[in-house]
């Protein structure tokens, strides 16, 4: 049996943060820089994008692996690449494709990533059993997830019960990516823009 917390010791405790600033910070607070975050929206609406321009504002707090499972090495995922501009951050975003397996060796390599952005969760043939053990064996790390969809709600039971865990629940529609919780930024009702003039397009004729 752990030892019960104080208010005392709950209240002094320190955080190691994500101090991010700008749309970010005004979407999705200062959210710690480790566990669990789960992006949902349905296809065409922005999430590669968005996934990409979220790893680029973690690197500057810690290496960023992008484990693309879906899209691999694939010519769409060279040219979003590119239209991101993703190889400005250098080495400090990497592509990768691993199941379960080959992630966790790669995880407990000395100085491995911080952030590890992994699309999608239905190809990684995990458990939710799984999925807590990552989180168990790695606890400072963060694992960012993006989901299939199955009409408007996540591909899977699995999926959910991860959803329902996940510490930040990122949705995507529209070419932009709002906060479900569990950090709201001030401005988080408005929405992170991926792409300007798509969103005007898509927010103006839905009214």
């Amino acid at each position: 049996m752990r030892k019960a917390i104080s208010s005392t010791d709950l209240l002094a405790t320190k955080y190691d943060l994500i101090t991010w600033d700008g749309e970010w910070h005004d979407n999705f607070d200062e959210p710690e820089a480790s566990g669990s975050w789960f992006i949902s929206g349905n296809s065409g609406n922005g999430k590669t994008s968005f996934m990409l321009e979220l790893a680029k504002a973690l690197s500057p707090f810690g290496n960023v692996l992008f484990n693309s499972l879906e899209e691999g090495t694939s010519r769409t995922m060279q040219k979003a690449w590119k239209r991101h501009n993703v190889s400005d951050c250098g080495r400090k975003i990497q592509l990768i494709k691993e199941k379960y397996d080959d992630l966790r060796i790669r995880l407990k390599k000395r100085k491995s990533p911080r952030f590890i952005i992994t699309d999608s969760w239905q190809y990684t043939g995990m458990t939710f059993e799984q999925y807590l053990a990552l989180k168990e064996e790695f606890p400072d790390k963060l694992f960012i997830w993006n989901s299939q969809m199955d009409g408007n709600k996540p591909l899977g039971k699995t999926a959910i019960r991860i959803q329902y865990d996940a510490d930040l629940k990122i949705w995507v529609e529209g070419f932009k990516a709002f906060s479900k919780g569990r950090y709201l930024g001030r401005y988080y009702a408005e929405g992170l823009t991926i792409w300007q003039e798509g969103a005007e397009k898509y927010w103006t004729k839905t009214g």
